[in-house]
């Protein structure tokens, strides 16, 4: 069967986020205002063949706890459904 994972990958929140402050910062010169966070992250998408949901399940677990993402400064969450 094949799979698609949809990954979001973020900063933890007690961590500092250059590049969402640097947007934050910025947005006034768009005249944008309200804006009171911005944390910026990645987004991968997955596409891979299991046997099961199950096994697709685990792989993308394994995937993202020891190459997408750093558990130490980032946490992940994923959605997955059939293709």
């Amino acid at each position: 069967m094949k799979f698609i994972a949809e990954i979001d990958i973020m900063p933890h929140r007690e961590l500092l986020d250059p590049q969402g402050k640097a947007v934050l910062n910025n947005l006034g010169y768009l005249q944008l205002s309200g804006v009171t966070d911005v944390r910026i992250g990645r987004h991968v998408t997955l596409t891979l063949e299991a046997s099961s949901e199950a096994e697709a399940r685990q792989t993308v677990e394994t995937a993202c706890s020891q190459l997408l993402a750093n558990p130490i400064v980032e946490t992940y969450t994923y959605q997955l459904r059939s293709a």
